[in-house]
């Protein structure tokens, strides 16, 4: 018995001494020690923890940010046209067109809280709102780094860690793939590199970005599986595009421009700067008179700059102790700040002979007023001149090897009112020293001040003004024949607001809500109509009767 149990102590023995010296050989695994932080990384730490105890009042431009599509100033028609983009069950990718400061940013991101409360709609509590200012997006031609479409990281970068020292190369997501079946918005996307735009447009087309490296291997087993998967399949990048932009329409890439809804986002008018000012106002704790609301108004350009004026007056009322922000303090802030009130135009509500009205887009798809001068004097023997002055726009078209270079359509609108009086009237131009202006220093080009040029050159002509309150445009032929042309509604819009009574646009142009407008939108086909309505005249007969023999005598 003894001798069993003497066996079975040896057994153990060499079963222990086995087992410890095969734990010997065995690699270390050590818990990861603890790094132990220096006196100035402690006092740095708590230095960072004070200045996030702290924070500064909010500004004013954040109190008054909407919070509501409601909210949102004088952009009732582009805020619907963005629900009914956003809201649905099949939301689409959206460019809204714009100047700075009328609410394009507030309204994507209220879009898509709204779209959010709706059941059918494919965005949900964890849909994100992603935005990136496009003039701000930095990247490397050789994709080492790219915050929009994402990058690899390869294992000759520093810092690429443990994988990189394996050699696997590592996807770094981009916003398109943070905006994952949420919304990416772009502001000022125009700005966007060429390179990354076409960029873009392939991510719209596969909702997915894809990633190359060349230190990728699908056979290489060191490799993780989710990493393959990236490589092989793609990052999801499903999204709603909302892109901002001040640009126009024709600045914009076709392509981007095929892949997206197009809406428009117009400047506030004074009315509506006047409610920004009294919302500014009110946030601040101040009281304003209608008459210093009105001043204010008159120095802004966009909701912002009002914002921005009100908040400076009410700092120097808050100084003297005052709850009330006076006319006085608006004229200082103009002062101090080198701003300049903004003279709305205004059709006089006398006219004048040689002198009318005619209507105008601006580059940002604002509409505006144009006056237009004409002074007739006879010529010698047939020898007339037609001049045209004002800032009238000429433009330089590159074509490879030369260069073309083209006349303004403005003075072709010109020449063509001149062969059309002769083609309609009998009324040889070249009779006359002919001489256009456009007062105001504002560049002008394109054919829709045509039957303007036509109305202010009869009045010259026979000494007659046209009839008060008339604002015309559109485009003229050889022939008389009066043409569409763009921008209708703004200009229509901008007439109303400047008084006109009576507005001339082509019948190509006619829509039914224009009856339903406070001032009287007439449709023409003719120059024949044209003068009609411009002297208020009823038949061709009383033009041939009582104003062609006044041109005859002139």
């Amino acid at each position: 018995m003894t001798m069993w149990i003497w066996l079975v102590v040896q057994v153990l023995f060499f079963v222990a001494l086995w087992y410890w010296s095969s734990y010997r050989r065995r690699p270390a695994k050590r818990a990861p020690a603890k790094r132990s932080m220096s006196g100035s990384e402690s006092r740095e730490l708590m230095d960072l923890k004070r200045m996030r105890a702290r924070s500064l009042s909010l500004p004013l431009s954040e109190k008054t940010r909407p919070v509501s599509m409601e909210d949102i100033i004088g952009q009732a028609e582009g805020v619907k046209a963005l629900r009914a983009a956003m809201c649905g069950p099949n939301p689409q990718h959206v460019i809204i067109y714009g100047p700075p400061g009328c609410g394009k940013t507030c309204a994507a991101r209220l879009v898509l809280e709204e779209a959010k409360k709706r059941e059918d709609s494919p965005f949900d509590e964890r849909s994100l709102f992603v935005e990136v200012d496009a003039t701000c997006v930095r990247f490397d031609e050789r994709a080492i780094a790219d915050p929009l479409m994402g990058s690899v990281h390869d294992p000759i970068y520093q810092g690429a860690g443990a994988l990189g020292n394996q050699g696997v190369p590592q996807p770094k997501p981009g916003a398109v793939s943070r905006a994952h079946c949420g919304v990416l918005f772009l502001d000022e996307i125009g700005e966007l590199h060429p390179l990354q735009m076409n960029k873009l447009l392939k991510v719209l087309e596969d909702r997915r970005v894809y990633f190359d490296s060349a230190y990728y291997s699908k056979d290489n087993p060191s490799i993780p599986p989710h990493i393959h998967d990236i490589f092989q399949n793609g990052l999801p990048a499903d999204f709603r595009l909302v892109g901002a932009t001040t640009r126009s329409p024709e600045d914009m890439p076709p392509a981007l421009r095929s892949r997206c809804m197009e809406l428009h986002f117009r400047a506030l008018s004074q009315s509506e700067l006047e409610i920004v000012v009294q919302n500014a106002a009110k946030r601040l704790g101040f009281a304003m008179d209608k008459e210093t609301v009105r001043c204010c108004a008159s120095y802004c350009q966009s909701g912002r700059d009002a914002v921005n004026i009100v908040q400076l007056a009410g700092g120097v009322a808050y100084g003297e102790s005052r709850k009330r922000i006076q006319q006085e303090d608006i004229a200082w802030v103009a002062r101090v700040t080198h701003l300049t009130r903004c003279m709305l135009p205004h059709i006089p509500a006398e006219a004048k002979a040689g002198v009318c009205c005619g209507l105008a887009v601006t580059g940002m798809g604002q509409g505006m007023i144009i006056e237009i001068e004409c002074t007739v004097t006879p010529a010698r023997q047939g020898l007339g001149t037609l001049e045209i002055g004002g800032a009238v726009c000429e433009e330089e078209l590159d074509m490879r090897q030369k260069k073309l270079r083209r006349k303004s359509t403005a003075c072709t609108s010109v020449e063509n009112v001149r062969d059309a009086f002769r083609v309609c009237f009998g009324v040889d131009c070249a009779a006359y020293d002919i001489r256009f202006n456009v007062p105001g220093g504002m560049p002008m080009d394109g054919p829709s001040a045509g039957i303007a040029f036509a109305a202010v050159l009869m009045s010259a002509l026979c000494k007659k003004a046209p009839m008060a309150g008339l604002a015309l445009t559109g485009e003229i032929t050889v022939q008389g024949e009066v043409r569409p042309v763009g921008g209708v509604r703004e200009k229509v819009e901008a007439a109303i607001n400047a008084g006109a009574k009576t507005i001339v646009i082509p019948e190509a142009n006619w829509e039914d809500a224009y009856a339903a407008l406070s001032a009287n939108v007439v449709p023409v086909g003719h120059i024949v109509q044209v003068m009609r309505i411009a002297f208020g005249v009823e038949s061709d007969e009383e033009i041939t009767r009582d104003i062609l023999p006044f041109v005859c005598s002139a």
